[in-house]
């Protein structure tokens, strides 16, 4: 099953996608797609229901956030190991965490903006896990049990921002837009093997990152285990599990993002995004 949210900025719509690849609408059966409608038996009644008989809306309807009301992003730093060394970094023994405020949550075709003087925004195609379930100190072989689903994000990155300036990596990470997650919210069942999805992201057209989740140093099941030793949790947190090679920090020399650039990124299964670089439109 394919999920998605739609409609203006802020106001969007839970969706479903049908068997034809039709967009329909799942409003009339669910209020959105969130941290109350994302657990087993919620999702069953979804998968449950005749798409044929849900309204279909336009092909160019917008499309916001998979996950609406998230609470947390919890990342996962330097998980692949030619990604680590490529940042000259050695492979980490234990996965490296650290957060991405909901606030930079933004839909996977909505613009992406520049802060005032930034020199080095960069692009991270990944794989994103949703939590369904509350996950408190659960075991590797339970950890799917816990996942809603999976998505694709952008984890758009201000390396000045991060590793330049004093403290942890969240305010390079953070600013509004640099989260966009979507189109879809895809179910385990849908996705299959999720150690074996291919990953790929585009700058004005020119391939920079390709990658497979199988070279993760820390998979899926790990990942969900690991981090519920330490947080409960909750249903609609978004785990974006790291990127692979080919980072605009990585290039020689080093690449970075300006205004009017095209990003498009995809994942199998996962659908694709595209986001125009815009100078942020500041309100005071």
């Amino acid at each position: 099953m394919k999920l998605f949210r739609h409609g203006p900025q802020g106001a969007e719509k839970p969706g479903l996608i049908d068997a034809s690849g039709a967009l329909r609408d799942l409003s009339g059966v669910v209020p959105d797609i969130g941290p109350a409608t994302l657990g087993r038996d919620f999702m069953s009644r979804l998968a449950a229901l005749d798409a044929a008989t849900l309204p279909l809306l336009p092909a160019d309807t917008r499309l916001g956030p998979c996950v609406g009301a998230v609470g947390n992003v919890v990342c996962i730093g330097l998980n692949y190991a030619d990604h680590a060394a490529e940042a000259g970094l050695k492979a980490p023994g234990q996965p490296i965490v650290f957060n991405k405020h909901n606030g930079a949550i933004s839909g996977p075709n909505d613009s992406v903006w520049l802060a005032p003087g930034s020199q080095k925004l960069d692009w991270e195609v990944e794989l994103g896990i949703v939590i369904g379930e509350r996950a408190f100190h659960v075991s590797e072989a339970d950890a799917l049990n816990h996942v809603a689903g999976f998505c694709l994000v952008n984890d758009v990155s201000e390396r000045a921002y991060q590793i330049e300036y004093e403290g942890q990596w969240t305010k390079g990470k953070s600013y509004p837009t640099h989260c966009p997650i979507g189109p879809w919210l895809v179910t385990p069942d849908e996705l299959g093997d999720e150690q074996d999805v291919d990953l790929w992201l585009d700058v004005n057209g020119v391939r920079r990152q390709t990658g497979n989740t199988r070279t993760m140093i820390f998979g899926v099941k790990t990942i969900v285990s690991y981090l519920s030793r330490f947080m409960a949790l909750q249903p609609g947190d978004v785990i974006p599990t790291g990127t692979p090679p080919g980072v605009g920090m990585g290039q020689k020399p080093p690449v970075y993002l300006r205004a009017g650039d095209v990003i498009t990124l995809g994942g199998r299964g996962l659908g694709e995004q595209r986001q125009v670089v815009r100078e942020a439109p500041l309100r005071r």
